[in-house]
């Protein structure tokens, strides 16, 4: 009779307790939510509503783009970059993340290695690059040092310099989460396959390239993102012939063009969702996400 009694009791206030804890992580996350929606949010808001109503409510802004030469040809440089960098630091970091993953002796130093570039400021790396590659250079005196070049290669203030540059600074963006992909991955698997038979490349081939996918897509992901807006390093070591969509942005904003700056700015915000959205799509990198975020 008593243990009835107390369950009666403990029923009510179990079940208010139950009721509030649902809002708890909601009241936690309230702060962050308001400045982000103060802060990121409105002013976004603001920038998209210049791209129809300035100096009235028209879409002509978006419908001159298909015929705009300037924005088609900087665009597809914009792309071709993301492309190249992202294929680059994938190439340069699966590597990095698989002796970081296999060699736990030498961990800390590659560790190290990676994160270093997150110590340094990217307008500090960018200058560093630009004394690496220019006419007189690191770089360029090295390689007339040696003998194998009779003058100075122009390096500096190309698509190449671009490109190199940016590999370096996103390169952690990539190599942290495959190496993350890596550690989640059972050992007693490769074991079992060399107890199979198997060589060491048919094992990666066929058990560790495969399980490794989600930390490649979200690392592709990343950098590609990334490198779509990346504004400092294309403009301090890039071309002025080879610009990218967030140097015409920033040059559209110094000369007041707010209108034709804010439907670029669309542009690259779209583009930018629409890669995130395809990609959230695909089974193994939506499922490591969603995974993240529990």
């Amino acid at each position: 009779m008593s243990e009835a009694i107390e369950i009666r009791l403990a029923g009510p206030a179990a079940t208010r307790q139950a009721g509030m804890r649902p809002s708890v992580p909601l009241l936690l996350a309230a702060p962050l939510l308001l400045f982000m929606l103060v802060f990121y949010a409105v002013p976004v808001l603001s920038m998209l509503m210049r791209s129809v109503d300035d100096p009235v409510w028209t879409l002509s802004h978006y419908a001159s783009l298909t015929g705009d030469t300037v924005f088609l040809k900087v665009f597809s440089n914009t792309l071709y970059t993301s492309l190249i960098v992202t294929v680059g630091t994938l190439v340069l970091g699966y590597p990095v993340a698989l002796s970081l993953v296999r060699a736990p002796r030498y961990a800390p130093v590659i560790l190290i290695l990676v994160l270093l570039p997150f110590w340094t400021s990217v307008l500090v790396r960018s200058y560093a690059w630009m004394v690496l590659m220019g006419r007189h250079g690191l770089i360029n005196e090295a390689l007339l040092t040696v003998g194998l070049i009779d003058r100075p290669l122009r390096i500096l203030n190309t698509p190449l310099a671009t490109q190199i540059a940016m590999i370096h600074i996103l390169l952690p963006y990539m190599v942290l989460p495959i190496a993350n992909a890596l550690r989640q991955i059972d050992p007693s698997l490769a074991r079992a396959a060399s107890g199979l038979g198997a060589t060491p490349s048919a094992t990666f081939r066929q058990i560790t390239l495969p399980l490794s996918m989600p930390g490649v897509g979200a690392g592709v992901l990343l950098v590609f993102v990334l490198a779509l807006g990346f504004y400092i390093t294309p403009a301090m070591v890039g071309g002025p012939r080879e610009i990218t969509l967030s140097m015409l942005i920033a040059q559209q904003v110094d000369q007041l063009n707010w209108s034709y700056a804010a439907t670029l700015s669309a542009v690259l915000l779209a583009t930018a969702l629409a890669i995130i959205a395809a990609f959230y799509r695909l089974p193994g990198v939506g499922n490591a996400f969603r995974t993240s975020a529990r």
